[in-house]
């Protein structure tokens, strides 16, 4: 399952700007990558791990902008098209989940 953080905040003031790099900041410790400007995504083993994952961006959620949380299954993933200009990207697989006995 992936999860995928879509945000537009101000930036007009220093005060946005701290803002809005602190939630960046944050999310991406929370092992965000980016997808695209203000697109991050995060791949989760499970509906509860990626719960938890949610949970930590709804209380990170800056005053002002607007911010939108979708989860997708990784097959959904898989269908997406992407390209760079006309050309098309291979999409990764998500990480393989390691088993520990």
């Amino acid at each position: 399952m992936w999860v995928l953080v879509f945000f537009d905040l101000p930036t007009e003031t220093k005060k946005d700007l701290k803002n809005y790099a602190k939630f960046r900041k944050d999310i991406l410790a929370d092992g965000f990558q980016m997808f695209q400007f203000s697109i991050y995504m995060r791949h989760c083993s499970s509906k509860e791990n990626a719960d938890v994952h949610i949970k930590r961006v709804k209380s990170r959620l800056p005053e002002k902008g607007h911010v939108g949380i979708m989860c997708i299954t990784d097959k959904q993933f898989g269908m997406m098209e992407i390209f760079r200009g006309h050309e098309v990207m291979e999409i990764e697989p998500p990480p393989q989940q390691l088993e520990l006995f």
